[in-house]
């Protein structure tokens, strides 16, 4: 089993990498953002994004995860094409359509949005991106299922670093300002959907499968309610927020939860690798066993993550942001706390995307999205954007809930509780002393390192005092840290190799090389 966690934590590390680089570099430049964006500017983007959510969803018929559960299903590669044609032409068919229909609609999203017409080319803009967008999934799937883990990270990291230079460009020099963000995203979309084309064009043949299009839409369908609520859970505050604040307060609520959601670079690196992972070894006789204890491994990481951040919120923004945002503080560790329920989602869905049970997924988006709306309309007027963090928080925890409830029944997992409940006391207590113990300080850098400090070292030592370490893990632990202490007096003083430290570093690798192969691939 270990040996399976090295490889998902392998695959982890690259896709992380990946993601993690561009968006660190892009978090580095906000200070630079926001010294040309205002507050309202920020605000239009907010809601821009929410187009691009709802957008996205419908261009996609749920047919990217359908995509990617058959192609396991391929027993040749007449197969892997048939279904890559059929989809590939079912969605340029039918997405041309709501593209016109879009740009007809534009109008009314517009009036509706911004009580006028003046941001209807970003609309229109920011539905042709989707669009093209939309076709993406079938590399980005081909690559995740071929456990090219490396060319994913390179071609995400190329996208996102071309997205932020061209953002550069177009807002710094030539002050486009918000037209700047949306065309840069634009021009990026349409080049790398030309480069990507690259890895589905060997799959594209004059085929068309009705058979093989039912079965992705009975797959897939059931997803498209289920990612619409899951988007109105996700961007029902900002519409709701749109009825009572300015654009200035969403703006600053866009903020406060950008650095929230940064939390979401180590789970989207989890999610590529997770989902091959989890696929290939449901066949497995331990996979419920393995699935529970990569769970609890998950919640252990998110939960530092997030106690950290949440610890450094307030001197994280002063850093960052001019001034005018820094209020944008207060909703970041309610927002960690809305990401720490996704991780948690991310891991009870397996059981029915494993089950074939996607039925059930939009029963527990629609309860999650009436949550969300329901707390957002009576919390936001009272509280203003808190509120709406509040309310994010409880639906993602509702959408957890209901999730894994639908889940145990027709794929029941034995989870281990009592660890989880000893990782959330530690982090909780993490984070109430990283806040108790340090004052407010002049320097927002020295703040950020002591209370950050304070996280890293009192989490894993409550966890170490609390008995959550099992035997076999303490004794893995030990040997890693033996083998790396002996390999390290084997770099600095040994001039003839140490056969011990080979043998050690050498049946580790080939025990790695051994299972990679194959394991994972379809079938």
């Amino acid at each position: 089993m270990f040996q399976r966690f090295r490889q998902l934590f392998r695959h982890l590390v690259v896709y992380g990498l990946g993601d993690a680089a561009p968006s660190l570099v892009s978090f580095l430049l906000l200070r630079v953002y926001t010294s040309y964006l205002t507050t309202a500017d920020y605000g239009v983007i907010a809601l821009l994004l929410t187009v691009e959510g709802v957008t996205r969803i419908l261009f996609r018929w749920g047919t990217d995860g359908a995509f990617m559960r058959l192609f396991y299903d391929c027993k040749t590669e007449q197969d892997q094409q048939r279904l890559t044609s059929t989809l590939v032409l079912f969605l340029s068919g039918i997405n041309g359509v709501l593209l016109v229909i879009g740009f007809a609609a534009t109008p009314l999203i517009g009036r509706y949005l911004f009580e006028g017409g003046m941001y209807d080319g970003l609309i229109r803009l920011v539905i042709f991106n989707t669009f093209l967008t939309t076709f993406q999934f079938v590399p980005n799937s081909l690559l995740r299922i071929r456990e090219q883990s490396t060319q994913f990270a390179v071609l995400t990291s190329a996208k996102s670093i071309g997205t932020i230079v061209a953002r550069l460009v177009m807002v710094v020099p030539l002050r486009m300002g918000v037209l700047g963000v949306v065309l840069a995203d634009t021009v990026v979309t349409v080049a790398f959907t030309i480069i990507m084309a690259k890895w589905v064009m060997p799959l594209l043949r004059p085929v068309f499968s009705r058979a093989v299009l039912r079965e992705a839409l009975q797959f897939g369908l059931p997803r498209v309610p289920h990612a619409i609520a899951h988007q109105v859970i996700a961007v029902s505050d900002r519409y709701l927020m749109a009825a009572f604040l300015t654009l200035g307060q969403i703006g600053l609520y866009g903020v406060g939860s950008s650095f929230g959601q940064a939390l979401k670079m180590f789970l989207n690196g989890f999610e590529f690798a997770w989902a091959p992972f989890y696929f290939g070894a449901m066949d497995r006789p331990d996979a419920k066993q393995l699935y529970s204890r990569l769970g609890t491994y998950l919640f252990a990481a998110v939960v530092l993550l997030a106690a950290g951040l949440s610890a450094i919120a307030t001197d994280l923004v002063r850093l960052m942001t001019t001034p005018e945002f820094h209020q944008a503080s207060v909703v970041i560790p309610w927002t960690a706390l809305g990401v720490v329920a996704q991780a948690c989602y991310q891991v009870a869905a397996l059981g029915l995307n494993i089950a074939k049970q996607t039925k059930y997924f939009p029963i527990a988006t629609g309860v999650a999205a009436v949550v969300s709306i329901v707390a957002n309309l009576i919390l936001i007027p009272r509280f203003g954007m808190i509120g709406a963090a509040w309310a994010n928080a409880l639906s993602y925890t509702t959408l957890t809930l209901v999730v894994g409830w639908f889940a145990y029944r027709v794929y029941p997992i034995q989870y281990e509780w009592r660890r989880l409940g000893l990782i959330t006391g530690s982090g909780a207590f993490a984070y109430a002393a990283a806040l108790l113990l340090v004052p407010s300080l002049r320097s927002p850098l020295v703040g950020i390192l002591i209370r950050g400090s304070i996280v890293v070292a009192l989490y894993p030592l409550v966890l170490w005092i609390s008995g959550f370490l099992e035997p076999p893990e303490l004794r893995r632990l030990i040997l890693i840290w033996r083998t790396t202490r002996r390999s390290t007096r084997v770099r600095v003083t040994a001039s003839e190799p140490t056969e011990m430290g080979g043998e050690i570093v050498g049946d580790g690798s080939q025990t790695m090389e051994a299972e990679t192969p194959g394991d994972f691939r379809p079938r």
